[in-house]
């Protein structure tokens, strides 16, 4: 994996990662991920190292949403074929997306900049900046946002944009605003938040979505479960290379604590707790 290279670079290991991923168990295989991280190099004492942990959690997460996807349509499209017994029966295969030579690497933003306006994306959202005479209100602003179209403006003039979106979008969570009365800055929610956005009005050049450079994560973005565990698998790993006691050590210590104060007639010095 390329992330534990990335995390070992410092000072690299003699011994090889030799663990399987199980993809049933996800989560398992990061915790020996981290272990093997802690006992070869210094990667958990850096500051960055939260995040670089959540990012990495993060993408893997959608990269096996996205393969089980297209193992879901795959068995579909494998049983509809065998139901032809009698008759030929003719099944939509799934579109292949092919890259074609031309496409465009995208902005910093992760999406482009046109002649008369430009446009950004996250995987949430999408922004458009349409450029405007200084001085321009929001009286004069003409903006139109429909689940799958956008038109923006000024009144009385053709408008800037005019056309069907890429994907579809949640009309109820987009707006728009004038920015230091010489940009129409317009946000659009995206319906998919698991896909990035090849254009965003249609007839616009395509971007190269390969080149795209998802934004770092933090463990705010993960799930509560997912979340609980890469922390407290983090907090082990820290309080071992420190020799101090794990998570589970320290749960057991506070159950003995407790029952010991519960019991002061009890003699516990020779108690073993297990």
């Amino acid at each position: 994996m390329a992330i534990i290279s990335e995390m070992v670079e410092d000072r690299p290991s003699l011994l090889p990662f030799a663990a399987s991923f199980d993809p049933s168990n996800p989560l398992g295989f990061i915790e020996k991920v981290l272990d093997f991280i802690g006992r070869e190099s210094n990667f958990l004492k850096k500051d960055s190292a939260e995040k670089e942990i959540a990012t990495a959690v993060t993408e893997q997460k959608k990269k096996m949403e996205k393969e089980s996807l297209k193992l879901t349509e795959k068995t579909m499209e494998v049983e509809k074929e065998s139901l032809t017994l009698t008759e030929p029966m003719e099944v939509d295969k799934p579109k292949e997306e092919k890259q074609e030579p031309g496409l465009i690497v995208p902005n910093k933003g992760n999406g482009l900049d046109l002649e008369t306006y430009s446009w950004t994306q996250n995987l949430q959202e999408v922004t458009v900046n349409i450029p405007v005479p200084i001085g321009t209100k929001s009286r004069f602003v003409s903006c139109e946002i429909k689940k799958n179209r956008l038109k923006v403006g000024l009144k009385g003039q053709d408008p800037m944009i005019d056309g069907e979106l890429f994907h579809p979008v949640k009309p109820d969570e987009c707006f728009w605003n004038i920015e230091d009365q010489k940009v129409i800055s317009v946000l659009l929610t995206k319906q998919d938040q698991m896909e990035w956005w090849k254009y965003c009005v249609k007839g616009e050049p395509e971007i190269d979505t390969q080149k795209v450079e998802p934004e770092s994560s933090k463990l705010g973005d993960l799930d509560p479960e997912t979340r609980q565990t890469v922390e407290k698998m983090m907090f082990d790993q820290r309080q071992k290379q420190m020799g101090l006691p794990m998570s589970d050590e320290i749960e057991k210590q506070d159950m003995l604590k407790k029952f010991m104060a519960q019991h002061p007639g009890m003699d516990f010095s020779n108690a073993k707790f297990n």
